[in-house]
């Protein structure tokens, strides 16, 4: 009987390159999937379209972050075009989600102990990203150790252990893996500020990122660009 993960899921090209790698290293993978009120939601219907291509189940859970706004992604303000490498490497931009990956994770954590998981995967990386706190791999181990303190099954001497694939990746070599483990990134959707038909504006942050790492892989980029 395969040992049980819980994937994180976002839709995009990092978690679609997750879920590859659990499946490689042979787990019978949960995808959990969040609702956040996020303004490109067209991920969401990349999530079920990326589940399903690697026959693993997907499960989604509703939390409205836009509640508190304060993010470009859950709030009404601009969401930043254009910038150059540098600054998407620079300060922290107004795209970042307050507590987003500290409540995901906590959602996942949830999930994973239901379902009697002692692996869950993120695919959080510290290399190419718009410089986000709650992608660093210092936050991902305190985490880890405050979840273990904090839940029935880490108290019990079944401790969960969380797995970030990608965190020293460069974009090139997550797309380059990626595609080796069957990934179709055609899939996925990583832009900011879609159209309302799903095409990728081609100028966030998250665009630009993307179709460099497929220019350094020397990979076809299949994103659909408006």
């Amino acid at each position: 009987m395969q040992p049980m993960a819980v994937v994180l899921l976002s839709g995009g090209l990092d978690s679609a390159t997750c879920l590859a790698i659990a499946r490689r290293d042979g787990f019978n993978a949960t995808c959990l999937a969040v609702d956040y009120g996020q303004r490109h939601r067209c991920e969401l219907d990349a999530a079920r379209q990326v589940a399903a291509s690697f026959d693993a189940e997907l499960r989604t859970v509703r939390v409205d972050l836009r509640a508190f706004g304060g993010s470009a992604l859950t709030d009404d303000l601009d969401v930043p075009k254009g910038r150059s490498e540098q600054d998407i490497s620079g300060s922290i931009p107004v795209t970042y989600v307050p507590a987003r990956n500290l409540v995901f994770l906590s959602l996942a954590v949830a999930q994973a102990e239901v379902l009697g998981a002692q692996y869950l995967y993120i695919g959080v990386n510290q290399l190419d990203y718009s410089g986000y706190p709650d992608c660093r791999g210092e936050f991902i181990e305190s985490f880890r150790v405050a979840s273990n303190l904090a839940t029935k099954a880490g108290v019990e001497g079944k401790p969960l252990r969380i797995s970030t694939p990608l965190i020293d990746l460069t974009k090139a070599e997550i797309v380059t893996l990626g595609t080796s483990l069957g990934v179709d990134y055609a899939l996925t959707v990583s832009c900011y500020d879609p159209t309302e038909d799903g095409l990728a504006c081609g100028s966030c942050d998250s665009c630009q990122l993307r179709r460099r790492g497929f220019d350094q892989a020397n990979l076809r980029d299949p994103t659909r660009y408006a």
